[in-house]
């Protein structure tokens, strides 16, 4: 939480950092005062969703190759990408004779990008790059400073990774969650999920994916086409989500610092996209990958989502870690209770509650938290709970009556007045007399039976004829 100080009956500005694109609930509250009535009026809740303006995405490629182009195109289709691509057409040792004003193409700005504009970037990516001379380690090192300080990196690993010239042998190499063993394994393969992968957001639901029972057996094989390379590796850290058949490491994701990395392990995810021996979901797939590398929500591993709808409470949980754990709901009013939560997925649980009372509901399952606002976080009858004069002027105008302070007069006479009295007075207020009401039923009962009656009136008769005779 972040602390604004701001002064009472004052009006202030608040700016604050959204930590994410898509929904975000933010909940305003003050301390406790001296004197409170109620404390169901010292916070609420907004609902702001955030909008990325623009995704900045430094694309770096080796020497060209018929993936290339498809990373191009991927990224230059979507409108809200904005793409600056660094490209080795000719290395550095590689001379020719023609004068410089000749020449088509230009002298990249280096030093711009990848020392003083760096942090601009959201996103920056590696397609098959090599250490040719042309970038000092000192940028190398500043990339990973920014992954460390809540950068995005994706790695497309073709030969050179496994290679003298691999990326690393470069400070990057801090940041890679593989290392390469310095073998190329080729021959044709078809890329399938981990059981991690099958219950990972990024990759659980890719059309063509195998599958898995619930214990952890395999049950279809992938449906997608071919891959025909990858770089061999020993895995240090993440997650694996794809491999190939024996295991390898194909696709690992994880998070360094602040910020996220991910490598991909081949060079031919590119014949997904041409439709080869069936093709594959590699659009769909890198762009999960960048969305997940840009942290956002729907694709965190680990998630816990609360929503409200129609006097409901809808909790989803994510998880990877296959253990149920059951999420504590703290009410407006402050009383808690522990939801158990039901199995929908592997790796997802679901459940639903009553919201009881409007307000706001925190949610914690031990490493996640969330708030959601039921009806209105802030009911207008909480909003101001002081009784003044302005406040009750209203209810006392339409009821014709008075508003009578016990601590200055004292408890006031109660009187019934007729309609159309005057309702209040010095030291007395009216409770009138409308003598309106209702006959909903009518029911009699005799007193006595009917013959008993009979006997009593003829004794009572003779009594006074034979009280008379005398």
């Amino acid at each position: 939480p972040t602390f604004h100080p701001v002064e009472v009956g004052e009006e202030a500005e608040l700016r604050f950092k959204l930590s994410h694109a898509g929904a975000n609930v933010v909940e305003l509250s003050v301390d406790p005062g001296p004197e409170e009535l109620t404390l169901r009026n010292n916070r609420t809740a907004l609902m702001v969703n955030g909008v990325r303006d623009r995704l900045r995405v430094l694309l770096v490629s080796g020497e060209p190759h018929p993936g290339e182009r498809t990373w191009r195109n991927l990224l230059k289709a979507d409108p809200g990408v904005d793409m600056v691509h660094f490209t080795i057409l000719r290395p550095p040792e590689k001379q020719d004779g023609t004068p410089v004003d000749e020449l088509s193409l230009i002298s990249f700005p280096t030093r711009e990008l990848f020392s003083i504009k760096l942090h601009e970037f959201d996103l920056i990516i590696f397609d098959r790059y090599k250490r040719r001379g042309v970038l000092p380690f000192t940028y190398f090192d500043n990339i990973a400073n920014y992954v460390d300080q809540g950068g995005a990196l994706l790695v497309a690993a073709g030969p050179a990774f496994a290679s003298g010239e691999s990326l690393y042998r470069t400070p990057l190499a801090i940041v890679f969650p593989a290392q390469p063993t310095g073998r190329i394994r080729t021959g044709g393969f078809r890329p399938q999920l981990t059981d991690l992968g099958a219950r990972h957001p990024v990759t659980e639901t890719l059309p063509g994916a195998n599958s898995f029972a619930d214990d952890g057996g395999a049950l279809d094989p992938p449906r997608w086409g071919r891959w025909f390379r990858f770089i061999e590796t020993e895995q240090l850290d993440g997650k694996m989500l794809l491999s190939a058949p024996d295991g390898a490491p194909l696709l690992l994701l994880d998070e360094v610092g602040e910020g996220r990395v991910a490598q991909l392990l081949s060079d031919h995810s590119w014949l997904w996209a041409r439709g080869f021996d069936g093709g594959g979901p590699q659009a769909e797939l890198l762009r999960r990958l960048a969305h997940w590398l840009m942290k956002e929500p729907d694709l965190e591993e680990e998630n816990l989502y609360a929503e409200y709808e129609a006097g409901e409470i809808l909790i989803e949980r994510r998880s990877v870690n296959l253990s149920d754990v059951p999420v504590l709901v703290e009410f407006p009013d402050g009383h808690s209770q522990l939801v158990e939560m039901m199995p929908v997925t592997p790796g997802k649980w679901r459940a639903q509650i009553e919201a009881q009372q409007p307000g706001i509901y925190h949610l914690r399952d031990g490493r996640r938290s969330t708030i959601v606002a039921a009806g209105d976080a802030n009911p207008v009858e909480f909003a101001d709970v002081r009784a003044t004069e302005n406040q009750l002027a209203p209810v006392v105008a339409a009821s014709g009556g008075a508003a009578v302070w016990l601590r200055a007069d004292g408890v006031p006479d109660i009187r019934r007045v007729g309609p159309g009295r005057d309702m209040a007075g010095q030291g007395w207020v009216g409770l009138r007399e409308n003598r309106q009401y209702l006959v909903a039923a009518l029911e009699q009962h005799s007193l006595l039976p009917a013959l008993l009656m009979l006997l009593l009136i003829a004794a009572a008769i003779g009594f006074a004829w034979r009280s008379e005779g005398r």
